[in-house]
């Protein structure tokens, strides 16, 4: 009984000399890696503010019954510095200002806006060479497809994208150099409103540059965007 009281004994100095250690320098746990949106590099003054993602390529819509391919796309909404806040308060989907094109004419638009509680996060382990992800919530289509006489399908979700910044070698599109949000397959399930011939899910794979604006308010996106820690 003896032996087991000075042991216990022991291991309470012990513990107390730990936190007494942690107190006297302060010392506390790693924590997860930080998230602030920047301008121009990864060491600028960090920006909050109004954004804009501008189709780079196509956007394609892919269900069991056909596709929409959509050449023009532009989203707008805001950011706050850490990456939370991404709202999305516009939105729209076409081919050279008319339907998206594919298995069949397809006219897509975008429902239920604002979109609101997306973020971006900054990934320090860096998978697969992103170097942040990106989520769009309550990401919400209509797509009216001009097959079995036209019907009406609803698609949304959470959409996770992985993020590049502007001189990420691996970002999509090596011949623009802003920061893109890649959106590879990104799955949709169906929503009210649909025809009972839509399928149960649609994916939807775009990618796009992302901007800010030099002067807040401005309306002009010409501001590079870095992601970083």
């Amino acid at each position: 009984m003896e032996r087991i009281r000075l042991a216990s004994i022991r291991r309470s100095a012990v513990l107390g000399t730990a936190v007494m250690v942690v107190m006297a320098t302060g010392a506390v746990p790693a924590s997860a890696a930080t998230t602030t949106i920047r301008t121009g590099s990864v060491t600028a003054d960090p920006y909050s503010g109004n954004v804009q993602a501008s189709l780079l390529d196509t956007a394609t819509i892919t269900t069991s019954i056909g596709s929409g391919t959509c050449n023009q796309s532009t989203m707008t909404g805001s950011i706050d510095s850490d990456g939370t806040g991404f709202d999305v308060i516009g939105a729209g989907f076409n081919r050279d200002g008319g339907d998206c094109t594919g298995f069949t004419s397809t006219t897509v638009t975008a429902q239920g806006l604002p979109w609101n509680g997306g973020s971006v996060a900054f990934d320090s382990g860096h998978t697969g060479n992103r170097d942040a992800t990106v989520t769009i919530a309550q990401f919400n289509i209509k797509s009216v497809a001009n097959l079995f006489g036209g019907i009406t399908c609803v698609f949304g979700g959470s959409i996770t994208a992985n993020g590049y910044n502007p001189d990420n070698p691996s970002r999509p599109d090596t011949a623009n150099d802003q920061a893109q949000i890649d959106v590879n397959g990104a799955p949709l399930n169906r929503q009210p409103g649909s025809n009972v011939l839509c399928p149960a899910t649609a994916t939807i794979t775009a990618n796009y540059q992302l901007l800010g604006e030099t002067t807040a308010g401005s309306g002009t996106f010409d501001q590079p965007l870095y992601i970083a820690d």
